[in-house]
């Protein structure tokens, strides 16, 4: 009997021993094609020469130096690295082990820079619904998933949620695409309003919603009003690209394609590629130099930050994808497989909406077409999808409560950037698959 605590305590997962490309390799042979990536982690697929090489030698150097007496190569490659592509004036980097760490250094950071600087009464946080940052504290509480917070409400900080750009439901008949996001970027200033504009500190968002939404990417004009409204009340944008950033969407940052930079930026998932465990929080000059003429210290720290191995192997994937031919395979295969399942699903009765960016894509599903009319939570389509697609053989990432966190499923994309279009023709097969096994049981 396994003494694993697993997340589950009622499923039992098969045993993964190997991994191919885009493969994992279970004990008993069955291959499963990865086309999530497992949670839009594994960019590079399984078994990158290249990024193992850069483990190994590093590992062969230096393994371990506490970041309370050393700085290190990797860190300062990678550091250096990140920067010169980053979008705006970001301009330092700050390396922790994950994406949940990242938010919850970007919260901190952006507290204590407001205490630094003599504006000690910011403290508010604002993010929006259905969105998703993490399950520490801190960062579970920005999210504005109600299923997730449920059980630990008693033990966050209060924070505010403004709708999300999600136009699928919210833009309105009469409205076009452009006057929507407007609408509901400008629920931010109305809520900086109602707080107080001396109480805000900070407004979080994915340029990109992944697990809650299901791939959902923001309407044009949409971040750009954000921005101007976090100017004007002298509120800190910090972007959530945990799961959307390191090439997800098509470019390093996603939130180049929005045409805005954040003041903070939080990054993981790809940034390692899976290969060793890592995140990052990125913040402006103006925010770090606030910390270093002031009291000098960043009052926040893990173990883990800037492991050596970790930036080496992170080092090695960010090069990978800074190739244009990388980038460029991500666009050319991501609207491959976008038109792969609008021609097999564009007209599915129980398909509503087919979205995303890049190999980003979500699949939300419908009772009926027309009417957008959700499944019955109860139901658990999310739950029986997931098992079906496991049966055929393909990893994916369903979840439940895609409208208000109970009800609605979808179905995440976000395979390795390596498929090829044999690949997509089995992500489609087996979505299908998945699909006439789950729908007659409901």
């Amino acid at each position: 009997m396994s003494k694993v605590f697993p997340r589950n305590c009622k499923i039992s997962h098969p045993l993964a021993v190997e991994g191919d490309g885009v493969y994992i390799i279970d004990h008993s042979g069955k291959r499963f094609l990865d086309a999530s990536g497992g949670a839009a982690v594994s960019c590079l697929g399984h078994g990158d020469a290249d990024v193992i090489e850069a483990i190994e030698t590093q590992l062969n150097s230096l393994e371990f130096a506490h970041t309370g007496f050393f700085t290190s190569v990797p860190a300062e490659a990678l550091a250096e690295l990140l920067i010169k592509e980053a979008p705006g004036k970001l301009d330092r980097v700050y390396f922790v082990s994950g994406g949940s760490e990242a938010v919850e250094a970007a919260i901190k950071l952006a507290r204590q820079y407001f205490v630094e600087i003599g504006q000690p009464s910011r403290h508010r946080v604002i993010s929006r619904l259905q969105s998703y940052h993490g399950n520490t504290l801190g960062a579970l509480a920005a999210g504005g998933n109600l299923w997730r917070r449920e059980k630990f409400n008693p033990l966050m900080i209060e924070t505010s949620h403004i709708s999300p750009c999600y136009a699928y439901r919210g833009q309105q008949p009469e409205e076009s695409e452009f006057d929507y996001g407007q609408r509901v970027a400008n629920e931010l200033e109305t809520e900086i309003q109602r707080l107080g504009e001396d109480q805000v500190m900070a407004f979080i968002a994915e340029p990109v919603v992944g697990a809650t939404l299901g791939a959902v990417p923001a309407v044009t004009g949409y971040f750009k009003r954000i921005r101007e409204i976090c100017d004007q009340y002298g509120v800190l944008l910090i972007l959530d690209e945990v799961m959307c950033g390191m090439g997800r969407t098509g470019s390093l940052y996603a939130c180049d394609q929005d045409g805005i930079a954040p003041d903070i930026m939080t990054i993981a998932k790809g940034l390692g590629a899976g290969y060793q465990p890592i995140g990052a929080m990125l913040c402006t000059d103006t925010i770090y130099q606030a910390i270093e003429q002031g009291s000098g210290f960043f009052q926040h720290g893990h173990t883990y930050l800037g492991h050596p191995v970790a930036c080496a192997a992170a080092h090695a994937v960010v090069k990978k994808i800074m190739d244009r031919q990388m980038l460029d395979r991500v666009l050319a295969q991501g609207i491959g497989l976008h038109n792969a399942l609008i021609d097999r699903f564009g007209e599915h009765p129980n398909v509503g909406d087919i979205r995303g960016r890049g190999l980003f894509i979500g699949l939300e599903f419908v009772r009926e077409r027309d009417g957008k009319a959700p499944f019955l939570p109860q139901l658990g389509l999310h739950k029986k999808f997931k098992a079906a697609a496991l049966d055929a053989g393909l990893i994916c990432y369903p979840m439940g409560g895609t409208i208000d966190g109970q009800q609605g499923d979808h179905v995440l994309l976000a395979p390795p950037f390596i498929i090829a279009n044999e690949h997509i023709d089995e992500i489609v097969d087996k979505i299908d698959t998945a699909l006439k096994s789950t729908l007659p049981t409901l």
